[in-house]
């Protein structure tokens, strides 16, 4: 397997492994699953410094709620005060709920989706900070895990639906947050594509001291009609120095 490609998966396993944990790991763990790797001291400082920057504890967990932003932790507090209005639940009654559950009961799916809207949360907020707001995040998993409790009659055992739940849960968010790296890194392609007609045409513009045609881009900058067509598209038509901001 091509180096990067395995430096690219254990890395992931690491931060897989800390979401399990609480977004914490040791740092025998994270030494252990890169020995195969052989990396010099500076490489792994580098690894650590991700992690770091992802939120992840080393030896002990980061404080989540350092990440998140005042208009997160207004929603979060009043979210989290709507929880407390649903009737408290010991184990036993989690278990009995989950059994039924797992049985089919419509009744007790609706309640064991109550019972894991607090897990929700505090799963949301070791993703925070990633580019998302904390309320999709939530949103999100309340969503899967409202599916998941109708997925449970798979199970032998009722204390293997907390796994079950849990990772779907975190999987639904890390899907969340990875179609909006996707869509983000697509609007800055777009951006950029316009951007840079539109610099041109403003250099441009500035010398002549008019506004310029497609033409006139295209001979002094050497931008291609096509590239200089699609970016007045995806502006709607609003580059200022483009004669027109159009295609004529």
């Amino acid at each position: 397997m091509d180096r990067e490609v395995l430096f690219a998966k254990t890395l992931e396993q690491v931060k897989k492994t800390a979401k399990e944990q609480g977004n914490c790991i040791s740092g025998e763990q994270v030494d252990a699953a890169f020995a195969p790797l052989g990396l010099g001291q500076e490489q792994m400082d580098m690894v650590y410094d991700y992690l770091h920057q992802h939120k992840i504890g080393i030896g002990e967990p980061v404080d989540p709620d350092e990440y998140l932003a005042e208009e997160e932790k207004d929603y979060l507090e009043t979210y989290l005060e709507e929880l407390r209005e649903l009737p408290e639940v010991s184990e036993g009654e989690k278990e009995a709920v989950t059994l039924s559950a797992m049985a089919g009961d419509g009744d007790a799916q609706k309640r064991l989706t109550e019972i894991y809207l607090g897990e929700v949360v505090q799963i949301a907020k070791l993703y925070a900070g990633q580019g998302v707001y904390l309320e999709d995040l939530i949103g999100e998993g309340n969503v899967a895990v409202a599916m998941g409790v109708t997925m449970l009659g798979a199970l032998e055992h009722a204390s293997e639906a907390q796994g079950m739940l849990g990772k779907l849960i975190m999987d639904a968010m890390e899907e969340y947050i990875a179609e909006n790296a996707s869509e983000a890194k697509k609007d800055q392609k777009i951006a950029d594509k316009v951007n840079k007609v539109a610099d041109a045409a403003r250099e441009l513009a500035e010398e002549m001291h008019r506004k310029v045609t497609v033409e006139e881009v295209m001979t002094e900058s050497g931008i291609s009609r096509k590239a200089i067509e699609d970016a007045v598209r995806m502006s709607g038509g609003r580059i200022e120095d483009l004669a027109g901001g159009n295609l004529s």
